[in-house]
Order: C-alpha cells, then structure tokens, then sequence
C-alpha cells in the first residue's frame, strides 16, 4: 500500500530569549539578548500508509502538534524532510490545502455568530468546488452527521457536540485524503463522542481517508486506531500496534467510587488505595491479575454505591512506565 505521509528526521528547533531578574537584566536582553535553543521535535521519523488510523499521543509539551503544523505547512522544520501526498507542505502548502481537513477541538474555524451552513457556503467557494458537486456532497454529510435540524441555527447557540460533528462536516466538504484530528472529543459527554468515533471510523472505511488522531482520551485512541504512535520530549518513543500497548502497560485501572454512606476503608484486597475519603475513595486494580468486574463485585455486595467511575491511568504514566522498560 502508498505511503501518503513520510517523515524522515524532523527536527524543530526554537530559540527562546532569555531573560535576567530586575532592571539590570532588562537592559542586558535588549544589548547583548542570550537565547537557549529548545528541540520541540528531535528526529522524529515514520510513514503512513493510505487508509491508516493512527493515534498520535503524548503529554502536553510533548511535540506532538509541532509536528502536526509541519506536516500542515504551517511551520518549517530546521532539518528533516515531510512529504504528505507527494507535497512538500512548505512549498506547496497552498496546493496540499486542497488535500487535506483538520479538525482542533479548541480552535473553532466556524464562525461563531453565523448559521454553520454559511460557514459551509464560504468554504465550497474556497476551496472551489463546483455548485452541484457541493451540494451533493454537503446533502451526504448532513444526513451523515444529522445535523439538518440545526445548520440553519447560529454556531453560538449549539451545543459542544452539534458544534464539533459541523466542524467535521467543514473539514469533509472538499473530500481530503488525510484528515488530522486535534483533541476532536474534548469536552463532549460519552454518548456524543461513541457518535463522532463511529462516523469518523465509517468515513474512514468509505472514503480511504487516511486519520491521524491526537487525544489525551485513550479510549478514542483504542477505539479507532490499530496503530499508536507515542512521543514524548520531541522523541518517538513507541511506534506500532495499539494491542500491545493495553497488554503490556495499560493493564491498570482505576476506580472512583461514591458511596451512600462514610467508610473509612473500603476492604477490598489486592488493590492499591489511592484516595480514601468520607464517601469518595479510589483504588487501582491489575487487570492482568484481578478483572475488574470481580472488583467491582465485591464493591457493590459490602457498600452501597451512588456512583462508580473506571479510568485509564494519565498518558503520562504509560509513557513513564515505557521508559521504565526501555531503561
């Protein structure tokens, strides 16, 4: 299958002004400035095939959309060479545009006091769509998404998940064949992120789009896409099946529950307690020796619960315990 995406040894590198305390050191940034260099991505190579999902993951800080501008064109890399669709995206950004959707959960490219249809509008002429084209592709991704009932609505008064699933339908309209998806699901509840995970996965499999997601969201990532892809201090540091990151290091989950009544502990075995409350307490379970159904079983037969919640433990801890192996 064709690599639609080749990244050979990026590198970004900033330089950022440093600066002594008080008025002695004010004056001496502006005569004789120092600066530190900063490596926000080092050496980061990989490919993408078409038609690939691809989790691309790390803590904040991490590099990860520094690489992403890179690859949009947005930045220029200080070493390294990009091709996404047989582009080079900084000196043919304006032709790869074209080619490519993006979608960032906290960047809106709506506009926020206009009808999302007018939005719509602008963007077939931007991108140069013909009249009957764009409609018959726009008609498609409103029944998709079902969002007939509210494009005619001010962007301001939908709600997150109405506003996230026309955001989608703006980066669709020019049908791209990569698709790179910044924190999609932030803020949504889970009945509205199981929806935008599923049309993303059909649109996937229909249209070959090639995804590259980031999200701090494990359950997104495992739940559409085969491939993870980790970076941490502008480093890759994993690089391959999603499948072996649950097995090997997400075998830990926690739980958070709310009960009706003050315990001072909750008597469960084999766990580790991580916060003891009047009413709210949370241990953490290895799932690869105790299933967490059997945990919350005996939970549920001492305690009466008003609540229970099950995490993922943060990316951050997945990627220390990587480290921990490497080492």
């Amino acid at each position: 299958m064709v690599d639609v995406i080749k990244v050979n040894n990026l590198t970004k590198e900033f330089k950022a002004k440093q600066k002594e305390a008080g008025l002695r050191g004010s004056l001496k940034s502006v005569f004789k400035p120092q600066y530190k260099s900063l490596k926000a991505v080092n050496e980061v190579s990989f490919n993408l095939k078409k038609g690939e999902m691809v989790g691309f993951i790390g803590p904040n800080g991490a590099g990860k959309s520094t690489a992403i501008k890179m690859m949009t064109g947005i930045l220029f890399p200080t070493e390294g060479k990009i091709s996404v669709l047989n582009y080079n995206p900084q000196k043919e950004r304006k032709k790869l545009a074209f080619k490519i959707g993006s979608v960032f959960g906290q960047k809106p490219q709506l506009w926020y006091h206009l009808p999302a249809i007018d939005t719509f509008n602008l963007f077939s002429k931007i991108y140069e769509l013909d009249e009957k084209t764009y409609q018959k592709r726009l008609n498609r991704l409103v029944e998709l998404f079902d969002v007939k009932s509210f494009i005619n609505q001010p962007v301001r008064k939908l709600s997150l998940g109405q506003r996230m699933r026309c955001e989608l339908i703006a980066s669709l309209l020019h049908q791209p064949k990569v698709l790179f998806l910044d924190e999609p699901t932030i803020g949504l509840d889970i009945v509205v992120k199981k929806k935008m995970r599923e049309l993303i996965r059909k649109l996937n499999k229909e249209e070959g789009i090639t995804v590259i997601l980031t999200s701090h969201d494990m359950e997104d990532v495992e739940s559409l896409c085969k491939r993870l892809i980790i970076i941490n201090h502008g480093k890759i540091v994993y690089d391959g099946p999603t499948k072996k990151i649950r097995a090997e290091h997400l075998t830990r989950k926690r739980i958070v529950v709310v009960l009706e009544e003050k315990v001072d502990n909750l008597g469960i075995k084999n766990v580790k307690q991580l916060y003891r409350g009047a009413y709210k307490h949370a241990i953490e379970v290895d799932t690869a020796k105790y299933p967490v159904r059997e945990v919350i079983k005996k939970i549920l037969s001492k305690h009466k619960v008003n609540d229970i919640t099950i995490l993922d433990p943060p990316i951050e801890e997945i990627i220390e315990q990587i480290f921990k192996k490497e080492v």
